[in-house]
């Protein structure tokens, strides 16, 4: 029993915590960062105002992950952003095939709890810093509801990925708010008032149908008038959870301030398209169906931005400029929405693409004027109309993942943010990180520590890519075609390809490739050719006079035609895809982009690939055929298709696919890592989407590792992730190590995409 006497005041319990940083926001920036970080030997407080880590991709908003593969629609290829977030995404995949955002919370909390050098504070709200002076935080305060405890948190280190800059507010951060005229730094797409300045919250909801009929009254504070949305014939009773994100609100108003207000609003409309799809008689499918789940909180999408060193603009990101301290990437859209969202006349959202992949520097992660404070999320330093592309969850917790890495070199070193943009340091930072997995547009990693530098490698078999069988189905050209192929600089190998025609008539074939060599967007046209075809099936010689001056992507491109059919291969291959020119209007992909005036962004077409089991490679005779797969791609430093497949793929028919790595003397070796293939061009959307697989096809699901005796010293049966790391409890001495790729998760050949072995 406690009794305690009355007395005047009582404070609360405190407890004090301290690290080398404290990461503030358990959103997947806050959340890649502290894992990050922590991997990387530093002591980390995670402090999460909510009862789980997710953020907008929890089941408290249920809004699915994506960055720049832009759910497959865009040119972005193998464009998934590597690192933590990889590993977390490949893991819901072989859990959550369903999407069912409960079991994602399960994997955000079972990764970060499973850290020793994290310490989680759920449901804690900082509400107050402590400075040192006028440019250094040297704590935060903070309070748990759910235990009516106070949490005080010093360290060297801060970072703030809260969404809404909690802590950079309070700490005296320069930030902007709103949109920049066109004036301010050249950019054609900024918005007008009549547009406006900010992007509202969204409130998502589940349905669910019962099986029987279900009535629905709705709560007197429900929209009643079901015409003041001006979509409102859009409703229907099969779109639910994040596909309605355009039920968005509050872009006229405080977005930080004005939150509470906000989410009635869409409380209002959320309830009132119920109540339109189940009581105003236009629906009947609707009749046995139920809400399962309304939104609490609402997805915020833009507030506060930070300024950094760097303010990241329009032209970066269509441009593509090269940035030197470049530690992450983005790839989504231009993406910015009406301020009066769902109440506006205009269409729900605005994207603009660009032909690739952009760098984001570095300079745009840490506060200009604040020493010791990074940010990380949608708040980093960036223009509005940047912020449109850089501010979904892949690019932030992309982002998250170099913000971990550098606060674990400064703590190494005795660092502020800004002292790693020396360039000795800054090359440091993006080769720890591309360690990690984490990608880096154009960079490869040299790490004189590897140990596989000095190896001699020899493997069972290389795949030569003269052949994919034409085993497939025949399929109508409706739409254009188009077959990616790897080829080295020098003359284009001669290909065939086999068709069927209901007629006589003719095919339009392009050679094609792309104006940069890291882009996947084919707009550089080398050849075309017209080809008479005869009824019936018939194999089709393309034989283009083209010399290349460099490796890359060639596209060959099949133009669409009613009358003709082709021929699909069975064989699927890692570095190797079949694109169509077909639409997908969810990220505004409509076959080709053509803004009707100028704003600054570029007109090209979308090709595009199918998701599995669609998308079969288009089949082909290749003669010289590509010898792009060699095993000396396991130590080129790059983890992915860029321009290049970067992958040893072993030869179809080895029946034992195997690489080895042997030394003139023996070596000691306490851990190897290996890189396999978790097909970066699939977006693995965590939530809602269903996915028909629980791991790459291209990814090896069981391999053995062998010692110079022919030992085994590891089995792994069931794997599914593409970073292993095997570490020995003893140093294993050994002047040989044998990998053998037992088994795939799918029906590719075998592929790896790097080793690394370290002393």
């Amino acid at each position: 029993m406690i009794r305690e006497q009355a007395t005047d005041k009582r404070a609360l319990k405190t407890i004090r915590h301290e690290a080398d940083l404290i990461v503030v926001g358990g959103g997947l920036s806050g959340t890649c960062c502290a894992i990050t970080a922590a991997r990387a030997g530093i002591r980390v407080v995670l402090v999460q105002d909510r009862p789980v880590l997710g953020g907008n991709s929890s089941s408290e908003v249920r809004l699915w992950v994506l960055g720049a593969t832009s759910h497959m629609g865009n040119n972005n290829r193998w464009a998934r952003e590597g690192g933590v977030i990889d590993e977390l995404l490949l893991e819901n995949l072989y859990r959550n095939p369903e999407g069912n955002p409960l079991i994602f919370d399960t994997i955000l909390l079972e990764k970060v709890i499973g850290e020793p050098n994290i310490r989680l504070l759920l449901n804690t709200a900082v509400y107050e810093v402590e400075k040192a002076d006028a440019e250094t935080i040297s704590g935060l305060r903070a309070f748990c509801s759910q235990n009516s405890t106070a949490y005080e948190l010093t360290a060297p280190l801060f970072c703030d990925a809260s969404g809404d800059g909690v802590v950079a507010f309070q700490a005296g951060a320069a930030f902007r708010m709103g949109a920049e005229s066109r004036e301010e730094f050249g950019e054609k797409f900024a918005p007008t008032a009549e547009y406006g300045e900010l992007l509202g919250h969204s409130l998502y909801f589940y349905t669910k149908d019962t099986g029987k009929p279900v009535r629905f009254v709705p709560p007197s504070y429900a929209l009643s008038d079901i015409t003041k949305i001006p979509r409102y014939r859009r409703f229907n009773a099969k779109e639910q959870g994040c596909q309605l994100w355009w039920i968005e609100y509050g872009g006229r108003l405080d977005t930080v301030h004005e939150t509470e207000t906000i989410k009635w609003e869409l409380w209002k409309v959320v309830y009132g398209v119920w109540n339109h799809i189940k009581n105003s008689g236009q629906f009947p499918e609707a009749d046995t169906m139920t809400l399962e789940w309304v939104g609490h909180i609402p997805g915020k999408r833009e507030s506060r931005r930070f300024e950094g060193d760097y303010l990241l603009k329009q032209q970066d990101v269509v441009e593509q400029r090269s940035q030197p301290d470049a530690v992450a990437f983005g790839g989504w859209s231009i993406d910015l929405h009406p301020a009066d969202g769902i109440f506006s006349e205009k269409p729900g959202c605005n994207q603009w693409h660009s032909k690739g992949i952009y760098g984001i520097p570095y300079r745009c992660f840490y506060s200009r004027n604040i020493r010791n404070l990074f940010i990380a999320g949608r708040i980093i330093s960036a223009s509005h109309v940047a912020f449109g592309s850089s501010r979904v969850m892949g690019t932030s917790a992309h982002g998250g993942q170099a913000v971990g890495m550098a606060a674990a070199l400064c703590t190494r070193d005795g660092l502020r943010p800004r002292d790693l943009t020396e360039p000795t340091r800054m090359q440091e930072l993006q080769q720890e990180l591309l360690k990690t997995g984490h990608h880096l547009p154009g960079l490869s990693l040299h790490d004189p520590a590897d140990l596989i530098r000095s190896a001699e490698l020899s493997a069972s078999s290389e795949l030569t890519l003269s052949l994919l069988p034409p085993d497939g189905p025949l399929l109508p050209l409706h739409y254009s075609a188009g077959q990616m192929l790897p080829v080295s600089a020098g003359p284009v190998p001669q290909v065939a390809a086999w068709v069927s025609a209901d007629q006589e008539t003719t095919l339009t074939v392009e050679l094609r490739k792309s104006g940069k060599p890291q882009n996947h967007t084919p707009d550089v046209t080398l050849g075309t050719m017209t080809l008479p075809l005869r009824k019936g099936k018939q194999e089709v010689p393309l034989a283009f006079d083209t010399v290349l001056e460099e490796d890359g992507y060639l596209f060959l491109l099949f133009h669409k035609n009613e009358h003709v059919r082709l021929q699909y291969s069975q064989l699927r291959v890692s570095g190797v895809l079949s694109v169509f020119n077909k639409i997908n209007p969810a990220v505004s992909n409509f076959g080709r982009q053509e803004p009707e005036e100028d704003i600054g962004v570029d007109a090209f077409e979308f090709w595009t690939p199918e998701r599995r089991p669609k998308g079969q490679n288009i089949a082909l005779r290749i003669e010289p055929g590509i010898r792009l797969f060699g095993a000396e791609n396991l130590r080129n430093g790059i983890q992915r298709p860029t321009s290049r497949p970067n992958a040893w793929v072993a030869d179809p028919t080895d029946p034992n696919p195997t690489v080895s790595f042997s030394w003139p003397e023996k070596q000691r070796i306490s851990r190897v890592e290996l890189f396999f293939d978790g097909d970066f061009d699939h977006p693995l959307e965590s939530v809602l989407m269903t996915h028909p697989e629980t791991a790459s096809p291209f990814c090896v699901k069981e391999y053995v590792l062998c010692n110079d005796r022919k030992e085994r010293i590891l089995h792994e049966p069931d794997n599914h992730q593409t970073r292993n790391i095997i570490r020995f409890a003893e140093p294993l001495e050994t002047d040989r190590l044998t990998l053998h790729l037992k088994a795939m998760n799918g029906a590719a050949p075998a592929a790896l995409m790097e080793v690394r072995c370290y002393g």
